[in-house]
């Protein structure tokens, strides 16, 4: 029995783990002014960063087409899968799940389980390492499904924004609401939790690192935790130092939040994601 994972690249797992636990990602469309990019393909994430506040535009994107997950499940059967595992991006915030599920129905070359992770970034990463860690084991999808779900349970993803600027651009924030948010230095927390959002409200960056740090030590003790960022390096490094006794003896990841997210989110976002122990 051979089990296959597929994620798609708002997932944000390091490019090196992701070749070595035999993952396939399929890249989500990025389209800024009169074109579209693949992301992490024909974009990097510090470029896409650097470029953001300067776009004329506001960066929108797109979900790959049921044919190029068709694509993706028909190659995986070729090269030997008897089942793939398909994890993706809470479809409370995307329509990625619905679009797998629906290539899934349509794939016969082998049987396509597809599971909504309820989460984003790292915390839909961190469920993809776990199923594919289970797969190279030689467990079956129905083995790796309970285990997943067990951490679902247990997986928080908290960020916080510099600016209101791209939520409202992007339409998810009434645009008096996030001026009048601006001119007083509001500065909202969003987290999510097994596919609910939620949000809260800080007045200054100091205060959202103290609140992240609170969030972190109360989640404690730690099976794994990742910190995030998009063009923030110092600001979670003070927070990786903040909570430095609380982290678990494990490798800690400082990765860039994929600009799927950050068209929504803008640049100076800090967070992390973690999984708390059994």
């Amino acid at each position: 029995m051979t089990v296959r994972i597929v994620t798609d690249s708002t997932c944000d797992l390091p490019p090196d783990l992701v070749d070595r636990l035999k993952i396939y990602v399929l890249p989500v469309y990025i389209h800024i002014g009169n074109r579209d990019y693949l992301d992490g393909v024909d974009i990097s994430r510090d470029e896409f960063y650097a470029n953001l506040p300067d776009y004329e535009t506001q960066p929108t994107t797109a979900v790959p087409s049921p044919a190029k997950f068709h694509a993706v499940y028909d190659a995986l059967a070729d090269e030997g899968a008897t089942e793939v595992l398909s994890i993706h991006i809470s479809e409370s915030l995307s329509a990625v799940v619905n679009v797998a599920r629906t290539a899934a129905a349509e794939t016969a070359s082998v049987p396509v389980t597809v599971f909504d992770s309820g989460q984003l970034s790292l915390g839909t990463g961190f469920l993809v390492q776990t199923a594919a860690e289970l797969a190279l084991q030689g467990r079956s999808v129905a083995e790796i499904l309970p285990i997943l779900d067990g951490q679902i349970n247990r997986t928080y993803v908290a960020a916080g924004l510099d600016t209101l600027q791209y939520l409202r651009r992007s339409g998810r924030m009434n645009a008096a609401i996030s001026t009048i948010g601006d001119l007083i230095q509001l500065k909202p927390i969003l987290k999510m939790y097994n596919g609910k959002s939620g949000a809260e409200r800080v007045r200054t960056r100091r205060k959202v690192i103290a609140r992240l740090a609170e969030m972190i030590k109360s989640h404690s003790p730690l099976e794994r935790i990742a910190f995030l960022h998009s063009g923030a390096l110092e600001s979670v490094q003070a927070l990786q130092d903040e909570v430095r006794q609380f982290l678990p003896d494990c490798e800690i990841w400082l990765e860039m939040i994929n600009p799927v997210l950050g068209a929504h989110i803008g640049p100076g976002v800090v967070g992390f994601a973690c999984v708390s122990n059994e």
